[in-house]
């Protein structure tokens, strides 16, 4: 499992870290991984020209370390000092010994337009806001080049803690990051900035709960529900679906969809929409008396498609079993009765649909779209998937780290695709997953299936259900 922690808790494990080493060592190690890092990108680092843009911080340090060691493999190195008289001091010297150039701000485009690869050492993980007037032609200069641009630690201009950009920022190719992520590497707007991202080492003691978490293979396999020797369709789990219109009968037909190919035995279709559903998957169970009378499941998703049918919503919403909210459900819930479930709940809105919630606008979800999915979860006492380029799935329980996935391709953004998600997470939740887990599991599958079934191409909502099979067996593999 990757995970991520915040500025204040890195710079506590690293003054205990340095307590117990040389002066310089903790910084050394990074300079280390940070020029391999910059020799992998180059190839070949003998006759390579490089530039390091170098703050005031040990960021800037970092560069400057990082730098005389490509020096000193034959690299042309030129440090452009944004604060002379600030720099790190043995940084600076390591370089001048290994036959490094140093320069100002002035005429430093030049440079940066000849070279193979550009530094990023401007602002530390304290930097809060985008960059200052004097940094930002730099960072626009980078961009414009065709050198690489990597950054140390994480992008200057971006907000380690909250993934939030607030200004003129570094675009990296690569990210060399110390000792463990910072949530700012996980969570878009900044994400988009951070290109690739490396970790390097350092040997930090951390705390067991981090800031944010993200799952990888391994950890979905492991919570995968898998039928045993003696399983059958209702030992495995019944979901309801409660989804749908005479207008929107496609999103019942996805989130069925979505549904079977999520690990429960069997799922009951409630809604208008019956019709189409078993004209496309025969083996679901459909009924027209309401949700009440359907028979027994073992979780409900509601919402899809649902149009005006606040009646229904509601009668799921008095459920004794976990709950998804999805899309019209997330507008026709009554905001109390959601509070006062006491079976889990797990709310999966897009940013507008958060916006709402939240009485916010869109854009102040999307830029700070952390502090949005925490709030959404203690104000409504559920589990939120807040879906979006990088999803964050987020507990109520307080201290309880933020699940980010980012398997998923731009190519999701597609009509009905969040219906499919949905009945996949109501699947996992009827198998047994907690909402934490089925949320974040689905996200990861959903991801997945969406990455095999675009393969570069425009891809349906269609072609993305059908795609989980594939995503569980590579991760299953």
């Amino acid at each position: 499992m990757r995970t991520a922690y915040r500025v204040e808790t890195v710079r506590a494990a690293e003054r205990d870290l340095m307590a117990r080493l040389p002066e310089g060592a903790l910084m050394q190690r990074a300079a280390a991984g940070l020029a391999a890092a910059c020799a992998d990108l180059l190839g070949r680092v003998y006759g390579s020209r490089v530039v390091l843009l170098v703050g005031s911080g040990d960021n800037g340090g970092d560069a400057l370390l990082a730098g005389a060691r490509l020096a000193r493999r034959g690299a042309g190195v030129t440090a452009v000092l944004l604060a002379p008289e600030r720099a790190h001091a043995g940084g600076l010297a390591a370089l001048r010994r290994a036959g490094g150039g140093v320069t100002g701000t002035a005429g430093a485009a030049a440079l940066i337009d000849r070279a193979d690869l550009v530094l990023d050492g401007i602002v530390g993980i304290g930097g809060k806001g985008g960059l200052r007037p004097d940094a930002a032609p730099l960072a626009e200069a980078a961009a414009r080049s065709r050198a690489a641009v990597v950054a140390v630690d994480l992008p200057s201009g971006v907000d380690a803690d909250t993934g939030q950009v607030r200004g003129p920022a570094v675009r990296a190719d690569l990210t060399v990051t110390f000792g463990t992520h910072k949530p700012g590497l996980l969570i878009d707007p900044a994400r988009e900035y951070a290109g690739a991202v490396r970790l390097v080492g350092l040997g930090l003691e951390l705390p067991e709960e981090a800031e944010l978490e993200a799952l990888q293979h391994a950890d979905v396999a492991r919570l995968l529900p898998v039928p045993g020797a003696e399983s059958d369709k209702y030992r495995r789990g019944v979901v309801g679906i409660a989804a749908g219109s005479a207008r929107y009968p496609g999103a019942a037909v996805l989130a069925v969809a979505g549904a079977l190919r999520g690990g429960a035995g069997a799922v009951r279709y409630v809604g208008p929409a019956g019709d189409a559903v078993l004209a496309r998957f025969p083996e679901t169970l459909v009924s027209d008396t309401g949700p009440r009378k359907a028979g027994r499941v073992q979780a409900w998703v509601v919402g899809p498609g649902a149009g005006d049918d606040a009646a229904t919503v509601a009668e799921v919403l008095e459920a004794d079993v976990p709950l998804l909210i999805d899309a019209d459900g997330l507008r026709l819930a009554d905001r109390q009765a959601v509070r006062e479930r006491t079976a889990p709940t797990l709310m999966t809105p897009h940013a507008g649909e958060a916006a709402a919630l939240l009485g916010v606008s869109r854009e102040e979800v999307e830029e700070s779209r952390l502090s949005a999915v925490r709030e959404l979860a203690a104000r409504y006492r559920a589990t939120v998937l807040l879906k979006g380029s990088t999803t964050l799935v987020a507990d109520p329980e307080p201290g309880t780290p933020v699940r980010v996935n980012a398997t998923g391709t731009s190519w999701l953004a597609t009509a009905g695709s969040g219906d499919v998600l949905s009945g996949l997470s109501g699947s996992l939740l009827a198998a047994g997953l907690s909402a934490r887990d089925a949320g974040s599991v689905a996200a990861y599958l959903h991801g997945l299936a969406g990455r095999y079934a675009a393969d570069g191409a425009p891809v349906g909502a269609q072609d993305v259900a059908e795609g989980i099979a594939r995503a569980w067996r590579d991760v299953r593999g």
